[in-house]
């Protein structure tokens, strides 16, 4: 009986603290993007924030991609969760397009082709809506393949 509790809580306590630390990167994308829209107004150095902003932008999708959906994913195919798994087929590929944007907004910028301020504030705006999609296709996805078996995980840790 402890072992079961203590695999449960090694299996999805894990997941739940991978989500804690992902949400938090989140905040922080979100004010290096409301830093960037200072820096429209003549309020910042536009470079170091366009940097700081690209940088974590990276690490977010590629933290949702190569762990996050992953694990959520695991939980949902040991918990036998089909609807789950159906509705991640469903918002994967929007996810992805969302991922390939913001990575080319990143690789734009790399190559310096983000000096240009009216083009950069089209594109923010462009990227702002997008990451904003995404963060709303990212929470049903927590709420339907973690959340939604918190009540199976508890019960298997009692």
């Amino acid at each position: 009986m402890l072992e079961s509790c203590q695999n449960a809580q090694e299996r999805w306590g894990g997941v739940h603290l991978l989500i804690d630390r992902w949400l938090q990167e989140r905040s922080e994308l979100i004010r290096a993007f409301d830093e960037l829209g200072k820096t429209s107004e003549g309020r910042a150095d536009t470079r170091a924030d366009l940097q700081k902003f690209c940088e974590i932008l990276v690490d977010y999708v590629s933290a949702g991609h190569f762990e996050v959906y992953e694990q959520l994913t695991n939980e949902a195919k040991a918990f036998g969760d089909e609807r789950g798994l159906e509705l991640a087929d469903q918002i994967h590929p929007r996810i992805k397009v969302i991922t390939e944007f913001s990575l080319a907004f990143n690789d734009h910028c790399d190559k310096g082709d983000c000096s240009d301020a009216p083009k950069l504030a089209s594109e923010l705006k462009k990227l702002g809506g997008l990451l904003h999609e995404r963060f709303e296709l990212e929470d049903c996805l927590i709420e339907v393949l973690h959340t939604s078996h918190k009540a199976l995980v508890e019960a298997a840790e009692a």
